[in-house]
């Protein structure tokens, strides 16, 4: 009767972590012990904060291997702090998992808006799995990649997290990881209170004089109680008469929002297409269009008689069915999937158009839009879209300063 075969190795898993000051080097020598020493490399993270080297390794040794003395031994010499632990059962499955981007945009973010974040993850079971700073100078940008158990619902996370960043001084938003996160093509935006800072109708009302009475009807549609296209032919009966030297004065003038220039060019030095689709009047679109490069801009066409307004519009009106039809003739014209789609608005007027894109986003919005959108931008700028699509502030900067941009 033959004894146990003495020949082969039992190969267990250990989870390696070595941390300390970062130079050229360290993962090579220490990846080569294992090299050497015929240790499995079976996974492997790396991040290094303001010099600080933190390195993670699974690998599989046999016991009779001398693995761990080596890196020991070789992290004494680098300086470094080296601890291990057993994995008790490297046959375990581990649990399906969905994976979610959670994006934090502030002005500054520190311990109190960290604490608050990661309070609402541990409490709906989301497991942080890695945190990557995205804005340098002060951290004002971070983004988290969180595990959901499969089947986990994620809207009680999303709901949990709209009320921390509704309540706070800093937007988050929540976004499931895969490959059109990465992929959007095409950026479609309202202009009147997004794109801009102003609505252009109520400065036109008070250039001629009839604020109150344009207010009001905005004020019955806004309640429900008149329907967008109707509410719309009330207002511009009442800009009748007005010379429209006035619009195209403020459309020169346009007050962009915060971020709005950083944004675009951005988007354009990246390849991706821009539109404009607006509730308001083409002479501002054009001009919008026109400053600042974007591709496409839809919006009402006023009739002008005698260069005065008339009143009324020329052709449809760009209400909010007729929005997200746009957004979707744009998007078959690129050849771009409606999941590649972002689309930004502020109004109830925008949420058809929200819904269709793959990410709508709701900016500075009223809580109806916030509540509806996929994601809210309330503290940021425009530009605080580029964090969510995973740029860096550092990217940015590096293609913002390429010639030609």
């Amino acid at each position: 009767m033959s004894g146990p075969d003495r020949s082969a190795s039992r190969v267990s898993q250990v989870i390696v972590t070595v941390s300390g000051p970062d130079r050229p080097g360290i993962t090579a020598r220490l990846t080569g012990i294992l090299v050497e020493m015929g240790a499995v490399l079976i996974d492997i993270e790396q991040v290094v904060v303001r010099e600080h080297l933190s390195l993670g390794m699974l690998i599989g040794i046999a016991d009779d291997r001398g693995v761990l003395k080596e890196l020991l031994f070789a992290a004494k010499e680098l300086g470094l702090t080296l601890d291990f632990q057993a994995v008790v059962d490297p046959h375990a499955k581990p649990a399906r998992t969905q994976r979610y981007v959670v994006t934090a945009i502030g002005k500054s973010l520190g311990a109190t808006e960290m604490h608050a974040l990661s309070a609402v993850l541990a409490e709906y079971r989301a497991n942080i799995a890695r945190i990557s700073r995205l804005s340098h100078g002060a951290l004002g940008s971070v983004e988290v990649h969180v595990d959901l158990t499969e089947g986990d619902d994620p809207v009680p996370l999303k709901e949990g997290l709209l009320r921390l960043g509704t309540s706070g001084s800093f937007d988050i938003a929540l976004q499931r990881e895969g490959i059109f996160r990465r992929s959007k093509r095409l950026v479609v935006m309202d202009m009147d209170s997004t794109l801009i800072s102003i609505e252009v109708i109520d400065e036109l009302a008070r250039a001629h004089g009839v604020s109150a009475q344009v207010a009001e009807v905005t004020e019955l549609a806004m309640a429900g109680d008149m329907d967008y296209d109707e509410a719309l032919r009330r207002r511009l009966a009442l800009l009748q008469g007005l010379d429209v030297g006035v619009l195209r004065r403020l459309a020169a003038e346009l007050p962009l929002s915060e971020g709005a220039e950083r944004l675009i060019r951005a988007l354009k030095r990246l390849g991706y297409r821009t539109a404009v689709i607006s509730g308001g009047f083409s002479i501002a679109a054009e001009a919008l269009k026109a400053q600042l490069g974007i591709d496409y801009a839809y919006s009402n066409t006023l009739e002008i008689e005698d260069g005065k307004l008339t009143g009324r519009v020329i052709g449809p009106i760009v209400n909010a069915k007729r929005k997200a039809e746009l957004l979707e003739t744009i998007a078959q014209s690129e050849g771009v999937l409606l999941d590649q789609v972002i689309a930004v608005g502020d109004g109830a007027n925008d949420l058809l158009m929200l819904e269709k894109a793959g990410l709508g986003i709701a900016f500075r919005a009223k809580p109806k839009v916030r509540a509806a959108a996929d994601l809210a931008i309330a503290a940021g700028g425009l530009d605080s879209i580029l964090y969510l699509l995973g740029l860096s502030a550092r990217e940015v900067d590096e293609v913002l300063a390429l010639p030609g941009s």
